[in-house]
């Protein structure tokens, strides 16, 4: 009996080796979660499983909900209902199944295990007890995605973010006549990221003065055993294609240029790809960081310019002062500027600017019309002698020509002269 508890105490592990162990996974045979009635699939527990000698061997335990099962094998088959879940010796509780059973005479299966991005996603629309499916839909969130005159899964290559959504099948089967068209339940289908958006940061410097980057991401925990290959771009140039390294070095007489670069992370297969943004030197709260378009807007001296409202209408033509210069009989004195616009550079209404139009052309008919009133004048008196005045022939002379430069003066009379 001494000796079975020796070899209890020396195979078994110790406290450090238990924390280190990673959780079971828990495995469905078919691979789908959900059946009809009265079937039955397998769940194995794929784990730590330490060769212990003990009188009763307990290798795995299992859990439907919060029931111990009395089962301790790797696996076991079941037909109910429920979440189950499996633990080995030492290691923590695995990732629930949730397993589903219809009485349905259309189901739609989808994997049991969480599809990543980049892994094929596969639906599986089946009849009740293996019936052929004809006129067969599939749906996302309402909308209709593909067509097949019977039987056949839907697969998706490599999925996406995209794809996750709630999917469901229609069609009819023969029973024994071909039915009216059939709906299964919705499903819902969630595409797990595999790793997120890369973000290029500066890692430190070179011995040459160069500068480290690093495109910084991480891979899902499930997924650790697919590292990621990287690549550095200097805006659409690639400065090094893919590779396992996660860092590179920016030579020194390309330092000046660092916010050019970019990252991108990606699987090996390339099935997965994404970029970082450029690479970001100064927050938005820095003192040294890029100033915004509004703060760059200053005046000199760092005044803020102003852009108060004129108290003058703006539906005329602008004006623009210049000094030591005469407008409108109006001179602006050297060395000051005009603090408020004198009244004859304000803006005219329409009426004004009519007026003003037209004034030349008034004045000058005036002229004219004075000119020939003048000539009318003389030309009637000579037509009329001193026989039709008699009493005014003394003052009826002709009279001396009127110079053309004051037209409308008043004349000598001819007594005086």
């Amino acid at each position: 009996m001494m000796w079975v508890l020796a070899a209890l105490l020396l195979l078994a592990p110790s406290s450090g080796q238990a924390a280190t162990l990673e959780k079971p996974t828990l495995s469905v045979h078919p691979p789908w979660t959900t059946i009809f009635k009265g079937e039955r699939v397998t769940l194995r527990c794929d784990g730590y499983h330490p060769l212990v000698v003990e009188l009763r061997p307990i290798s795995t335990l299992w859990y439907l909900g919060h029931l111990l099962l009395p089962s301790h094998g790797r696996s076991i088959e079941v037909q109910t209902p429920g979440v189950y879940r499996c633990q080995t010796r030492g290691a923590p509780v695995s990732d629930p199944v949730h397993l589903s059973v219809s009485n349905d005479w259309l189901i739609l299966q989808v994997p049991y295990a969480a599809v990543f991005e980049g892994e094929p996603l596969v639906l599986r629309c089946r009849g009740w007890y293996d019936k052929v499916v004809y006129k067969l839909h599939y749906y996302r969130d309402g909308q209709a995605l593909r067509y097949f005159p019977s039987s056949a899964n839907y697969t998706v290559a490599q999925a996406r973010a995209s794809d996750s959504g709630r999917y469901q099948c229609s069609g009819t089967m023969r029973i024994p006549v071909e039915s009216a068209p059939m709906f299964s339940a919705k499903v819902a289908v969630t595409v797990q990221e595999l790793f997120p958006a890369p973000v290029l940061k500066v890692a430190g410097r070179a011995e040459a003065g160069g500068v480290v980057v690093r495109c910084d991401t991480r891979l899902h925990p499930r997924k650790r055993a697919a590292p990621l290959q990287f690549a550095f771009y200097k805006y659409s140039r690639a400065v090094r294609r893919f590779d396992w390294g996660a860092e590179y070095t920016v030579p020194a007489h390309e330092v000046d240029e660092l916010e050019s670069h970019w990252c991108e992370a990606a699987t090996a297969s390339r099935s997965v790809r994404k970029r970082s943004a450029w690479l970001q030197l100064r927050g938005p709260g820095s003192p040294t960081a890029t100033p915004s378009p509004q703060a760059a807007a200053l005046a000199p001296g760092n005044r803020q310019l102003s852009f108060q409202k004129s108290l003058v209408s703006t539906s005329g033509p602008s004006v623009t002062s210049i000094p030591n210069a005469t407008s409108a009989g109006l001179r602006v004195p050297t060395g000051r500027a005009a603090s408020v616009a004198p009244a004859a550079c304000a803006p005219r209404t329409p009426l004004e600017e009519a007026a003003g139009a037209l004034r030349p052309d008034v004045d000058q008919l005036l002229r004219e019309m004075r000119l020939l009133r003048g000539l009318l004048s003389r030309v009637l008196l000579q037509l009329k002698g001193p026989q039709a005045f008699p009493e005014r022939g003394a003052t009826l002379q002709t009279p001396p020509a009127r110079s053309a430069g004051a037209p409308g003066a008043p004349e000598p009379s001819a007594a005086g002269s």
